[in-house]
Order: structure tokens, then C-alpha cells, then sequence
């Protein structure tokens, strides 16, 4: 066994910062209220951040570049029998990373255009018709309930790994190291400083359209006349 650098800091602490935005963001909207707000920041951070990811899926080091994960029918079957030999996500825990990616990024969008119909209104809610805001509102509200089975399986994937398989998923994405067989150990590679800057501008970029960037300012209150 060696140990190696494998997850590298941008990557965890995505990570954990996903985990923090995700869980403020259901929390906040379980409390409603003034609570609403702290519902659309989480959501913006959950926008930035998935952002990041996505270019660091691009830029970032060896581990963490979407085509160093990518399962194909191949991969899946020879992890099935046992067969596959690797560093990073396994081909079952690729498909739940891009699963998660996928179903927060498109709470998230939609979020931005949803509406309470009372005190809350998402930062693009201008830019569509009302019964666009009414439809993508009962989809944001709908996908709710598949985060948290994600999520649940998510965590029962990384206990059952953790505590039955006695491969310790947790570690690494705390301190950023794992042991493997001397056969696959390789040092990552990449993710430099450039790379993290060109990923923090992609996520400012993204948070600011979100927040409603290139939308006309709102019209001005009509003028109070003192009738």
C-alpha cells in the first residue's frame, strides 16, 4: 500500500461547502419567513459553486477532470464483477456525482425563477411569463423531494463503503490522501493556480447572472402623490 495525494483542496472543499450551501438552503426553506432570504443566498452558493465544479471538471487536477471518471458500459460492468482497478470515484460513485451535479444544478436554475406568490420572488423571476414562474415553482418544489433521496442514498453508499467494504471514503475528502495498492498509486497532476483562478471567475460569471446581471433594472415605484 502507498499513500497518495488524491483529492486536491478546491475539490474538498467544494465539497464541503456544497454540503453546507445544500443544507442551509433546506433548512432555510423549511422555516420560511424571513428565512426566505438566507434561501436564495444558499442557492446562489450552490449556482457558484456548481459552477466551479464544472470548469475544475475541465481544469482542475488529474482526479477531479470529468474524463478521468466517466463510466462506460465497460467500466460499470468490470466494477460489477469486481475487475475494476482505479483511483478517484468508482464508476457507480461517477454516476451518482454527476447525478447530484445534475439534480442540484437544476434546482438551483429553477429556483431562480420561482415564486411563493407572497413576500419571496427568485432573482430572474422577471425574466418569464407568470405561468412560467407558477410551472418552474411546482418543479422546483417537486425536485425537493428527490434531493433528499439523493442525498440519503448518498450517505448509505458512503457508510456502507466506509464501515462494510472498509474503504474509507470520508478521510480523503478531509485530509486529501488515501492508501492503495502500489499497482494504481499515481500522484495527481494539474489544478495549479491558473486553473483555480479561471474556475473563480467562472463561478463570479455565473453567480452574477443568476442574480439577475443582465436583467433591466425594475421599473420605479409610482410617485406618492399625498391623496
Amino acid at each position: 500500500m502507498k499513500s497518495i495525494s488524491l483529492w486536491d483542496l478546491p475539490t474538498r472543499l467544494f465539497h464541503w461547502l456544497l454540503v453546507l450551501c445544500v443544507t442551509g438552503s433546506l433548512v432555510s426553506v423549511n422555516l420560511g419567513g424571513t428565512w426566505m432570504v438566507w434561501h436564495e443566498r444558499c442557492g446562489l452558493a450552490v449556482i457558484g459553486l456548481l459552477s466551479f465544479r464544472l470548469a475544475w471538471g475541465i481544469v482542475g487536477s488529474t482526479h477531479a477532470r470529468f474524463h478521468e471518471f466517466v463510466p462506460g458500459p465497460a467500466a460499470i460492468s468490470a466494477y460489477l464483477k469486481g475487475e475494476w482497478r482505479g483511483l478517484g470515484h468508482n464508476p457507480l460513485g461517477a454516476l451518482s456525482v454527476f447525478a447530484m451535479l445534475g439534480l442540484l444544478g437544476f434546482q438551483a436554475v429553477t429556483g431562480l425563477f420561482a415564486t411563493d406568490a407572497i413576500a419571496f420572488n427568485g432573482p430572474l423571476y422577471r425574466a418569464v411569463s407568470s405561468s412560467w414562474n407558477d410551472t418552474i415553482t411546482s418543479w422546483h418544489k417537486l425536485t425537493e423531494w428527490f434531493i433528499y433521496g439523493l442525498i440519503g442514498l448518498h450517505i448509505a453508499s458512503v457508510l456502507f463503503y466506509t464501515l462494510v467494504k472498509k474503504d474509507n471514503l470520508i478521510a480523503p475528502m478531509i485530509t486529501g490522501r488515501k492508501n492503495v495498492s502500489a499497482e494504481v498509486a499515481s500522484e495527481r497532476k494539474g489544478g495549479g493556480w491558473i486553473a483555480v483562478i479561471v474556475a473563480l471567475v467562472v463561478a463570479g460569471i455565473a453567480i452574477w447572472l443568476a442574480n439577475g446581471g443582465i436583467l433591466p433594472p425594475p421599473p420605479p415605484p409610482p410617485p406618492d402623490l399625498g391623496w
